[in-house]
């Protein structure tokens, strides 16, 4: 009951300073979900036509994905703090960082995506007058956006997730509270950071999800 109560409390004082500081909060929010959407648009316009390219060419494979599977096993503040010597204590430090956390569930969904279509599929295609760009969008773009969206949704996770660690560098965000919350030893701080971005990254996930099984082509 003790754990209860303590939960309780935590969670009532976290709502009254979010309410004492809505200002402060929403201006967070706004920096959180720039921190999100500007790394996941590069992301988008970089990874998806690499991936493509990917599945097209071994070389291109080889080198890119083994170059990206690196990148994923980088922790992202160690990613972040690599980039303060080149860009300084700022919001663009976290928006490349966060684009190189991105890239890689993008790029290699993609490239798997646009490999594991039956080659017979294009080729019948292909049988009945399609050009090469006719059956990229009529035929292979529909078959391979389940998986792109997969990938896509695995990305948007990962990016609400670390862009908390944005505050690490001054650039702002939702992880200000986190880290107020862990200085002055105030869970109940902390929760006015954590909380939003928990529902943020439980949005993401439902609602890509539920894209990812619209798109999924009937058996």
């Amino acid at each position: 009951m003790d754990i209860f109560s303590q939960v309780s409390e935590n969670a009532l004082q976290a709502f009254q300073y979010a309410i004492d500081h809505s200002g402060e909060l929403l201006e967070a929010l706004w920096q959180h979900l720039l921190l999100v959407l500007i790394p996941l648009g590069i992301g988008l316009l970089v990874g998806l036509p690499m991936g493509l390219w990917s599945a097209r060419s071994r070389l291109a494979s080889i080198a890119l994905i083994n170059t990206f599977n690196a990148l994923r096993v980088i922790p992202s503040i160690a990613i972040l703090f690599l980039a303060i010597p080149y860009f300084g204590l700022s919001f663009q430090s976290a928006a490349i960082a966060l684009t190189l956390l991105v890239m890689p569930p993008i790029l290699i969904n993609t490239d798997v995506a646009f490999r594991s279509i039956d080659p017979m599929i294009r080729e019948a295609a292909h049988g009945m007058g399609m050009s090469g760009g006719q059956v990229l969008r009529q035929v292979e773009i529909p078959l391979a956006l389940p998986v792109i969206v997969a990938g896509i949704k695995t990305a948007m996770v990962e990016v609400i997730a670390s862009a908390t660690l944005a505050a690490f560098i001054g650039a702002g965000g939702l992880g200000i509270f986190i880290v107020r919350g862990f200085a002055l030893y105030d869970n109940a701080i902390l929760l006015v950071g954590a909380i939003p971005v928990a529902l943020l990254a439980l949005v993401a996930e439902v609602s890509l999800s539920g894209l990812q099984q619209t798109l999924q082509p009937p058996r």
